[in-house]
């Protein structure tokens, strides 16, 4: 059978992945572009006698290289083989979606339009005759619901006959004077029998609207001596014309008449004075008053869930690793190879896997939130409050998500389509504290305050890392991140149900990622730090603790001697002796080596930092941040300013390990993982050492 390649195209928030989804028993494959973290999703089937690979394509407004997602369509449609192109439109909203169909249609490629969302179109008054418009378009135009999958098959049937219309005429037309310019570089490219994968009319549009990629494929080419001129001819006379020297003002207005010409011949609007059910439902959600505080409430929902069902499954999932370690530990016996397998290896995805509960039901709700249209509200709400301290209202999303764990919440400022307030937002990421950070802070609270102040010191503890976040991204706004704030321009698209398809895809695939890359590098770090607190062995140190061992009288002796061992082992292993190391850096800020261990085995994983302190401090492995005996350890060795500090510095330094890795990845390269390394370090360092003379002087 022959493969008919489809490339997917739309701007965002008009259904294309819930159209995607609905095209028969598709094989769905997820993966990202090239070089960059923007997902796409392949779909393959067969109808017809053909096979077809569809390709879904970032939601683009236009083909500009104005945001990461604009890029990669335009690079996919610019270089990709595939056959042609499927646009999907948002009915209700035609006119504003039909200024991409005009740049889809100067590609000269074959295409079929998908008039989706009828459905919503028709309970609005909006009657669009998609015969009419194909012919102005010169392509198919097909009426589709992705909801109610209707218009598939019409779908499926319009492409096979685009696909096997061997004819592929230009039918996008500009004003006279544009014609009259593109008409005259196509002639000279004829002339020069100049060859492109695009159309020569595409090329001579690219030209004109001084495409960086066209003009770099003819700088360095003979032709260009005589192309430049008449490049600067063509200009003038658009200038003249126009009575401006704004190109991209000047194409604007040239798609406007086009898509507004389009929709006065072939669409009418019912007139009604009776407001739809998206106007109601915003004239609460958005109010001015009351619009914030639902939200507030709507996340305080979504946090209590996160945390109180999430810990449901937690305690299951806790004691199947635990008897997988057990399991082990019999099956290999008391070796070095059972004690790697058990305690560095299943121990380590177990740390993971342990949050997989907390992490779904975060990515569930924030995907209700979106696939039903609020989160566009949202950030809408916020966004005056957040570009005072230079952020944009969009980095509220990735921001919450910190809060539950920073894994998911770097890959959430995707949604932020200018790659400075990314970047901006991604730094200051690890200033919300993720979960993993709960039991230390649980732990020095225990240890240094009232049972009846614990709540309170939590929350402050919560609200001032929050508050740092802010403050440290006006002064990198200040600083690094210089520029003129962007334009809040986003989709308000209409309330909808949530498709549950849609909504499946979206969490398992967010949730088999986090495993993927959170699993790979808690496993890589867990069984490092097995090693480091291991080795190197003292075979005759060994031989005489376990000679008092066995001279002890009583349980309490043994235990003693037993954390003495494991004491003196831990602090002359390669992570004692690195801690030993670190400790004049540390010094200033009250701490001594064991606390300094500590901070640095909680690079690979937050959680780790309350069982090291369970181990330097003499008690052993086995105790959780509740342990009475621990905590009367931290309130004896550690005194109150140093407490307080070591706080700070939890609540600032670097995310662990597998959080790290995936900025890194989110953020384009190793360079800037270095620069949030020493960013948040020096930071950390400077507020640990601030509150650490400042409470002295309280106290």
């Amino acid at each position: 059978m022959s493969l008919i390649k489809v490339a997917l195209a739309g701007q965002p928030n008009v259904g294309k992945s819930a159209l995607i989804n609905s095209i028969g028993n598709a094989r769905l494959k997820v993966g990202n572009f090239s070089g960059v973290t923007v997902t796409k999703e392949i779909v393959r089937f067969s109808k017809d006698g053909y096979d077809f690979e569809i390709t879904d394509l970032p939601g683009s407004y236009s083909l500009t290289d104005y945001t990461i997602e604009e890029r990669v369509t335009r690079e996919y449609l610019d270089h990709e083989d595939y056959d042609l192109i499927l646009n999907v439109v948002d009915s209700v909203n035609i006119e504003r979606n039909l200024y991409l169909t005009t740049e889809l249609l100067s590609l000269n490629k074959k295409m079929v339009v998908a008039l989706n969302m009828t459905d919503e179109a028709v309970a609005e008054g909006v009657d669009i005759n998609e015969q009419q418009l194909g012919k102005i378009l010169g392509v198919s135009c097909v009426k589709t619901s992705a909801v109610q999958k209707t218009g598939i098959d019409e779908i499926i049937s319009a492409v096979i006959q685009s696909y096997e219309n061997t004819e592929n005429k230009f039918h996008l037309q500009f004003s006279e004077p544009f014609e009259q310019e593109i008409y005259r570089i196509v002639a000279f490219l004829n002339e020069k029998k100049v060859s492109c994968k695009i159309s020569l009319k595409a090329l001579a549009i690219k030209l004109l609207r001084e495409d960086k990629e066209a003009y770099l494929r003819f700088r360095e080419e003979p032709v260009w001596v005589e192309l430049q001129p008449m490049l600067n001819d063509a200009y003038q006379h658009l200038y003249l014309h126009y009575d401006t020297k704004d190109l991209d003002d000047i194409f604007n207005d040239e798609k406007m008449a086009l898509a507004k010409g389009a929709v006065a011949e072939t669409v009418y609007f019912k007139k009604t004075e009776k407001k739809n059910l998206t106007e109601k439902i915003d004239s609460l959600l958005m109010h001015q008053f009351i619009g914030l505080p639902i939200f507030l409430f709507l996340m305080w929902g979504l946090f209590q869930l996160t945390f109180e069902v999430g810990s449901i499954p937690m305690d299951w999932i806790d004691a199947f690793f635990s008897a997988m370690i057990d399991a082990t530990k019999s099956f290999l016996g008391d070796t070095e190879l059972a004690s790697v397998v058990a305690d560095g290896a299943i121990a380590g995805v177990g740390a993971v896997v342990l949050f997989l509960p907390n992490i779904i039901i975060l990515f569930l709700g924030i995907a209700l939130l979106e696939t039903t249209g609020y989160m566009s509200r949202v950030a809408f709400l916020l966004d005056g409050f957040f570009h005072k301290f230079g952020l944009h209202g969009k980095s509220f999303i990735p921001l919450v998500s910190g809060f539950g764990c920073s894994v998911p919440a770097y890959m959430a400022a995707r949604t932020l389509k200018n790659d400075r307030d990314r970047l901006l937002t991604l730094f200051i990421i690890g200033f919300m504290s993720c979960g993993a950070r709960l039991p230390i802070y649980v732990l020095f609270v225990g240890a240094f305050f009232a049972e009846h102040h614990a709540g309170n010191m939590l929350f402050a503890i919560y609200i001032s890392g929050a508050l740092l976040g802010i403050i440290a991204a006006k002064v990198l706004k200040m600083t690094v991140f210089k520029g003129d704030d962007e334009p809040f321009v986003m989709e308000m698209p209409k309330y909808r149900l949530p498709s549950l398809k849609l909504i499946y895809h979206t969490v398992s695939g967010q949730a088999m990622m986090y495993l993927k890359k959170a699993g790979t590098f808690i496993l890589l770090a867990s069984v490092l730090i097995w090693f480091a607190s291991n080795y190197p062995k003292y075979p005759e140190i060994d031989l005489n603790y376990q000679t008092r061992i066995e001279q002890a009288v009583s349980e309490e002796q043994i235990a003693e001697i037993s954390n003495e061992l494991a004491l003196y082992n831990l602090e002359n292993s390669y992570l004692g002796k690195i801690g030993h190391a670190s400790e004049p850096f540390f010094a200033p800020l009250g701490y001594d080596w064991r606390m300094a261990v500590a901070l640095e085995t909680g690079l690979a994983a937050k959680e780790v930092v309350v069982a090291t302190l369970g181990v330097l401090y003499g008690l052993g492995d086995e105790h959780d941040e509740e342990s009475a005996g621990l905590i009367n350890k931290i309130r004896t060795n550690i005194n109150f300013p140093s407490a307080v500090s070591f706080i700070v510095f939890v609540m600032i330094y670097l995310p662990c390990l597998a959080a790290s890795m995936v900025f890194m990845r989110e953020a384009g390269g190793w360079k800037y993982l270095a620069y949030l390394f020493v960013f948040t370090t020096a930071t950390a360092w400077i507020l640990s050492f601030a509150a650490f003379n400042i409470t002295k002087l309280l106290i």
